[in-house]
């Protein structure tokens, strides 16, 4: 909790701007770009963060693993904060790689999270998640290899339906992600389908590091969340004699909406521990 503690304290000083004397100076944590997509048919908005050395004339020539940040607005800022504490030379935690982060806003979170339709009384525009895999797989990524210093190592972090678009991903073995971290995921939405998915799952996903957070939703929707986390988990687990890559942890102290903070630390130090 001491960790977490510093960490809170760098997120808030990261977005601030700071005044000396008549001097004004921004701390910039990131910027903004557009990019087309023939696959979805629209324009999507993105948030990038660099790490500190990226413009050193010392590093020219190092790349950096990147994450994949799903609900990009309400999270760039609070893991932009998060991956620089646990990344920067500056502190030397070295508990993971710098790293650039590539956080995507949402434009329908029901139409891209989701990839199967569920009966409701007015209209929707469920089940477009592989197609927005799709954009992230063909379009950004290859947009991201080709204008910045990528490594071929990529993280999907995803929270709520992004968390169960996320393990959506990790069950496909044509999956490019090598990490995925699920925080609180929405198993409930068709639990049946992630079942089947589990049956079905191949070697290739079962060697790659899955996280999974769980939040206390309180006793009345215990089963709804704690029940199918554990669950799933169980069943995954069951798939392989081995030792698997994949963890879940339970914050009783946290709900659906504290979740994402100590999730993304935790799931990425996970992540990032040494074999």
């Amino acid at each position: 909790m001491k960790n977490l503690t510093f960490v809170i304290l760098y997120i808030l000083l990261s977005g601030v701007q700071t005044t000396f004397g008549q001097n004004e100076t921004d701390i910039i944590v990131g910027s903004k770009f557009v990019i087309k997509s023939n696959i979805l048919d629209e324009e999507r908005t993105c948030l990038i963060s660099l790490p500190d050395s990226y413009n050193n004339s010392s590093e020219v020539d190092k790349k950096y693993p990147v994450i994949i940040l799903l609900d990009g607005y309400t999270h760039f800022k609070t893991a932009s904060g998060i991956v620089h504490f646990m990344s920067s030379n500056r502190n030397r935690n070295n508990l993971m790689p710098e790293s650039i982060i590539i956080a995507i806003e949402n434009v329908d979170r029901e139409r891209d999270f989701t990839v199967t339709k569920i009966k409701t009384k007015r209209p929707n525009n469920m089940g477009g998640g592989r197609n927005f895999l799709n954009f992230i797989e063909k379009e950004l990524i290859p947009y991201i290899d080709k204008k910045y210093k990528t490594e071929a190592f990529r993280t999907l972090v995803g929270h709520s339906l992004g968390g169960l678009l996320t393990l959506n991903s990790y069950m496909d073995e044509n999956s490019v992600f090598n990490a995925y971290i699920s925080i609180d995921p929405s198993i409930w939405w068709n639990e049946e389908m992630m079942k089947n998915k589990v049956d079905s799952i191949s070697s290739i996903s079962l060697d790659k590091k899955l996280y999974i957070a769980t939040a206390n939703q309180g006793e009345a929707n215990y089963e709804r969340n704690k029940q199918r986390h554990d669950s799933l988990y169980t069943l995954i687990t069951k798939k392989s004699d081995k030792p698997l890559n994949i963890e879940i942890e339970y914050f009783e102290k946290e709900n659906h909406r504290s979740v994402p903070l100590v999730a993304l630390y935790e799931g990425l130090k996970y992540i990032n521990q040494e074999e």
